[in-house]
C-alpha cells in the first residue's frame, strides 16, 4: 500500500472515532453514527489498498 494512502486510509479512521467519542460524549446519536460509517469508511479502503498488494505480488 501507498504510505500516502495508507495515511489518508488512517486519519479517516482515527476522524470517525474521534467523531464517534464526541458524540457518544454529547448525547449526539447522529454524530456518534457518523462517526462509526466514517470509521467502517477508513476500514474498507484500508482492506481494499491491502487486497490490491496482495495481488500485485
Amino acid at each position: 500500500m501507498g504510505a500516502g494512502k495508507k495515511i489518508k486510509n488512517t486519519a479517516e479512521t482515527m476522524k470517525g472515532k474521534a467523531k464517534e467519542a464526541t458524540g457518544k460524549a454529547t448525547g449526539n446519536e447522529s454524530l456518534t453514527i457518523k462517526g462509526k460509517a466514517e470509521q467502517a469508511k477508513g476500514d474498507a479502503k484500508q482492506a481494499g489498498q491491502k487486497a490490491k498488494d496482495a495481488l500485485k505480488h
